[in-house]
């Protein structure tokens, strides 16, 4: 009788081993990266602390993927983040999708899903100018990523020209890490007035012609404001890219719009009244516009060069120096099987919208991919 228990017990066990292999495969990706990071000028002197630091990722994202017997197929990922919030444990930026090649993708994302383009011309070898370890205190194009939020993508090939739209709603603009079947948490009148109670974010892409790609978006967050302090400006944002590949060559160009949240100090009132109110238009300025172009060269198959540059002009409500925030970087990089170096110099005036405070950025990188 004990025999034929465990033998019982090997043949389930072997059924639920194989069940679950072919039920998904699980993976595991991301990049190992160490970086030397040099900064001088502005506020950032030798004394402050901050002009020298070595860094290492602590990124590694986890996933799961399979099949229905529909033939749809799903995928699940988690990222691990030592950085995040220390109640979530290191978790953070989760997201599970479920696609058809004939109905398209819904996806659900709590921390990840942004269709902003802001940044889709960008070139560079290594990393924007502005985003390569320097607060330049750019105002950039919003994500909804920056909301737990739920999406739809056509599929691909539905539409001429590879034509994708994605369309992304964010309910109560939740932030926190949330587990399944998580609540809505109340939000304070005091802080919905900024925030809003829900946010929306539609992109499409499409490559007319071979070696062109083309795409935009519109943000808008909804239902800001209250009886006191009513919109003046809705906060809301747009972006338009484009990419030229020739040969070795490439070429990017972007436009972004942001018009931050303005309110009024009464239902009639014309005066602002959140200039500079936490969580409000802190910096008093009622548009953003950023161009950035960029180039890129491929000198062979192991070495790649670039250079990118990037404005920003912050249109104020009141009259009073605007302080445009200019940056750009030379940038090379060289790979060697499963390792690239990578060498960054630039520069970033007027970082934070500051008069004069002008940072120089030496950046070294080493990458392993796995």
């Amino acid at each position: 009788m004990k025999n034929i228990m465990k033998i019982t017990l090997a043949l389930l066990t072997s059924v639920s081993l194989v069940t679950s292999a072919t039920a998904g495969e699980l993976t595991v990706t991301g990049t190992a990266k160490a970086t030397y990071n040099m900064l001088s000028g502005g506020t950032l002197s030798a004394s402050t602390g901050q002009a020298k630091a070595l860094g290492i990722t602590n990124e590694i994202d986890f996933g799961a993927n399979g099949e229905l017997d529909n033939g749809m197929t799903w995928k699940y990922q988690v990222q691990f983040d030592p950085g995040a919030t220390t109640n979530n444990g290191g978790v953070d930026d989760t997201r599970l999708e479920l696609s058809s090649a004939s109905y398209g993708t819904v996806g659900f994302y709590v921390g990840e899903g942004g269709l902003d383009v802001d940044n889709g011309g960008s070139q560079s070898v290594y990393g924007r100018p502005t985003d390569i370890g320097l607060s330049s205190g750019i105002t950039d194009g919003p994500g909804i990523d920056g909301f737990n939020n739920v999406q739809f993508h056509t599929p691909a090939g539905l539409l001429p020209f590879d034509v994708v739209i994605k369309a992304a709603h964010a309910p109560n603009n939740q932030t926190a890490l949330a587990s399944g079947n998580a609540k809505g948490a109340a939000i304070g009148d005091g802080l919905v007035r900024f925030v809003g109670k829900s946010t929306s974010q539609f992109q499409i892409k499409g490559s007319p012609v071979d070696g062109i790609n083309l795409g935009a978006d519109y943000y808008q967050r909804h239902d800001q404001g209250n009886v006191v302090e009513t919109v003046v400006q809705k906060n809301e944002a747009g972006s338009v890219f484009a990419t030229y590949t020739m040969g070795a060559a490439s070429f990017g160009l972007s436009r972004t719009m942001v018009a931050p949240l303005i309110l009024g100090t009464s239902a009639t009132a014309s005066a602002i009244s959140n200039t500079g109110t936490s969580e409000g238009n802190t910096s008093s300025a009622r548009l953003y516009t950023n161009t950035k172009g960029s180039v890129a060269y491929n000198v062979n198959d192991n070495l790649s060069i670039s250079y990118e540059q990037e404005k920003s002009n912050r249109e104020v409500i009141a009259q009073t120096d605007e302080n445009d925030i200019k940056a750009q970087a030379v940038q090379a990089a060289y790979t060697m099987g499963g390792m690239t170096l990578s060498l960054s110099v630039g520069s970033t005036d007027n970082v934070g919208y500051t008069k004069d405070n002008d940072v120089n950025q030496t950046l070294f990188a080493m990458s392993m991919a796995f």
